[in-house]
């Protein structure tokens, strides 16, 4: 049982939440700013704008890459749980 498994397993973990939370937020912020560039452009300042198009994007994303993300918790989890005999002895 030592430091190095348990660090392993930390920076495996993190890295995951890195990729599934970017697989969502990364559209999101491309739809807001291609929206910003259009606000810029046509001088137009209404908030609401921004909103609803990043919204949209936001429950597509995890509407096409809801199973890639389960799949990947899963297989973590799998991992996870073949790595206690490690852990423990």
């Amino acid at each position: 049982m030592s430091p190095e498994v348990f660090v392993d397993i930390l920076r495996e973990a993190l890295w995951l939440i890195i990729l599934l939370v970017a697989s969502i937020v990364v559209p999101s912020l491309l739809v807001g700013l291609m929206v910003a560039i259009f606000q810029a452009a046509t001088s137009i300042n209404e908030q609401t704008l921004s909103f609803l198009p990043r919204l949209i994007v936001t429950l597509l994303a995890l509407m096409y890459s809801g199973h890639w993300i389960i799949g990947k918790i899963m297989d973590f989890t799998f991992e996870l749980i073949n790595r206690i005999p490690s852990v423990i002895g």
